[in-house]
């Protein structure tokens, strides 16, 4: 029961957020293109050290990461 009646704030919730949206519009792509920055920032400050702490495979790890950011540079470029 609690959590239905807790359930009853998304739409009200949804409504507001797509009213947000609608009246930042403009401001939208800058948003996100600050989301995508801070994403970028955490896996470099955090998950690229920690994958360069085995010696031995620093240099598949380096690979491996350039061939999928390259990857994922193409899917956007092409799927747009």
């Amino acid at each position: 029961m609690l959590g239905q009646a807790l359930g009853r704030v998304e739409p009200i919730a949804g409504i507001i957020g797509a009213a947000f949206v609608l009246y930042m519009q403009n401001i939208l792509p800058y948003a996100l293109c600050f989301a995508a920055g801070a994403m970028i920032f955490v896996v470099v400050e955090e998950l690229i050290p920690e994958s360069q702490r085995n010696e031995r495979n620093i240099d598949t790890v380096t690979m491996f990461t350039m061939v999928g950011f390259a990857i994922m540079m193409l899917l956007d470029v092409a799927l747009g």
